[in-house]
């Protein structure tokens, strides 16, 4: 992600990047968001901290940083700053678009061994389809996705499943209904959510495909995965599905 010899002093620290991320700050848009990432004792996002930034004032800090070192990458994702973690991943995609390969497959490992503070939502969503999913050959890479829908971490199976929206966008379904098929009996209903998603998604480039998969699957889907997975069939035939689970 940055560039050698002398220019290397001119890349910006986390310090820099926090700086400019604070100086947006919004109390009462942090409170609101606290709340929406549900952040109290015991809940998914326990202990995030807010700046109140809403994601187009990130992506607007993140154009004038044009290069993010991988160093500083890993300071922001440590942050308990919900907005410096975001601003890493999405630097990360950024560099992984405009990478070579080998600087690809080395922001690709990183991501992979950061993978525990990629720890919301919106975090996973802005950034596995973008670099995993761009990285693992459509239709291919299940030892490695395979390894992530089996961890502890709900975020590292999400990563799993999200990766392969860039599968479905070149056009090969199968393994989002490869993962889909593991996380049926997943405790996590942000899982269901993301497993229903992406199974909607196929539907788009293949409704057959995901029929199919209804067909043989419909009776054991938790109704959340469900829902979504039909949000895009006709209203008689989302009734059908859900009578028959």
């Amino acid at each position: 992600m940055a560039r050698s010899g002398e220019a290397q002093a001119a890349l910006p620290t986390a310090a820099d990047i926090l700086r400019a991320l604070s100086q947006q700050k919004n109390p009462a848009q942090a409170a609101i968001l606290r709340r929406f990432f549900k952040t109290g004792p015991g809940e998914y996002g326990a202990g995030d901290e807010f700046l109140g930034l809403k994601v187009p004032q990130v992506r607007a800090v993140l154009a004038y940083f044009p290069e993010v070192s991988l160093a500083v990458a890993a300071e922001l994702l440590a942050s308990p700053l919900h907005e410096a973690r975001f601003f890493a991943v999405i630097a990360l995609v950024r560099a992984y678009a405009r990478g070579g390969v080998a600087a690809r497959a080395k922001i690709f490992e990183f991501y992979l061994a950061q993978a525990a503070r990629i720890n919301n939502w919106d975090l996973v969503d802005a950034s596995a389809p973008g670099i995993v999913g761009r990285h693992l050959p459509p239709g291919r890479g299940r030892r490695i996705l395979g390894r992530l829908v089996q961890a502890p971490s709900l975020w590292a199976r999400r990563i799993a499943m999200v990766a392969t929206l860039e599968h479905i966008r070149r056009g090969d379904l199968a393994n989002t209904f490869w993962l889909a098929e593991r996380l049926l009996a997943d405790p996590e209903d942000l899982l269901h959510k993301a497993a229903g998603w992406m199974l909607r998604e196929a539907g788009k480039r293949d409704p057959a495909a995901l029929r199919g998969f209804l067909a043989r699957q419909a009776i054991r889907m938790p109704r959340t995965m469900l829902r979504y997975a039909i949000e895009r069939l006709p209203a008689a035939e989302r009734r059908r599905w859900l009578a028959a689970r």
